[in-house]
């Protein structure tokens, strides 16, 4: 089975577009992201009823969730609606593998964002290291290694 063919199946039977990135990236909603993006496999961007920006030059891992949505609030019975909130990645971002930038995330440029991190609502600077469960921002590590 060629690349076009296994695509097209995926995409009848799953709903889930084809797109630029990889067979295996799921996009919801209409993202905007940047020239010269890496996007790996089994990951998603969710950007229904929300703004999504992704800049130019990131690069997200594998199995990472970009996701403006939360339905916490309505599982448990304390508002009828769920919440959506706009995601800013800025320009030369990195997001290792198994992280999750959720609704309310704003992450400045040139900044890392660790393995298995989640980012949660908030302004993380730009040249931040962002790592763990819950993050831990060191803002500014990068500044004085860039060149």
């Amino acid at each position: 089975m060629t690349r076009d063919e296994f695509q097209k199946n995926f995409s009848e039977l799953t709903d889930i577009p084809a797109n630029r990135f990889h067979p295996l990236v799921w996009i919801g909603g209409e993202p905007e992201i940047g020239e010269n993006v890496y996007i790996g496999g089994m990951s998603e961007i969710y950007a229904k009823g929300a703004r999504v920006f992704i800049g130019d030059n990131c690069d997200i891992a594998s199995f990472v969730s970009i996701n403006c949505s939360d339905s916490h609030k309505r599982c448990i019975g304390l508002t009828d609606e769920i919440e959506k909130r706009d995601i800013i990645i800025e320009h030369n971002v990195y997001i290792g593998t198994h992280c999750f930038i959720g609704g309310g995330a704003h992450i400045g440029h040139h900044s890392v964002v660790g393995a298995g991190t989640a980012v949660r609502a908030g302004e993380y600077p730009p040249y931040s290291l962002i790592v763990g469960n819950p993050a831990v921002v060191k803002p500014g590590y990068y500044k004085r290694r860039h060149k």
